[in-house]
């Protein structure tokens, strides 16, 4: 038994499978190669020191911001340590940060891992409260019977 199939239609379906399949899997396999540099990894601080980060590698840092941590350097440059429930690392960021950024809130950095616990950003993004619900979304869950107040995480002052 050969490995050419009895029928031309069988014969011809092959033929054009084995040409165009080492196509397609060097395509795919050119498109890997070519995208390997701009996969940006997200960790948290636990999770960078746990699975030793690489340094000078791009990378995302997010957590909350430490109370107290903010200092505002003479270079115009922002010093402050990011947080989660495991560990934290400190962040130096040079430029202008969002309004929304302030202790106690979640940002999301992207920059490179300069030493074990250190962080130098090249963006700072701020994300806004988890808890806000518009009062469009807020009066159509009323409507229809699927509010539940009692769920709500209660919203802490920003300390001033």
């Amino acid at each position: 038994m050969g490995f050419w199939p009895k029928s031309i239609k069988a014969r011809r379906r092959l033929t054009l499978f084995l040409w165009v399949a080492p196509i397609l899997i060097a395509a795919v396999g050119l498109t890997l190669y070519a995208l390997r540099d701009s996969v940006v990894y997200f960790y948290t601080p636990g999770q960078a020191v746990a699975a030793n980060a690489p340094l000078n590698t791009t990378m995302r840092l997010g957590g909350l911001v430490s109370p107290g941590s903010v200092v505002k350097n003479p270079d115009g440059s922002v010093t402050f340590e990011i947080m989660d429930n495991l560990d934290a690392m400190t962040v130096t960021y040079q430029g202008d940060l969002p309004d929304l950024f302030r202790e106690g809130q979640g940002v999301v950095c992207e920059g490179r891992l300069t030493q074990a616990k250190a962080f130098k950003a090249s963006t700072v993004l701020a994300k806004h409260d988890e808890t806000y619900m518009p009062k469009e979304v807020t009066k159509a869950l009323k409507e229809q019977g699927e509010w539940r107040p009692n769920s709500e995480v209660p919203i802490k002052a920003a300390p001033q």
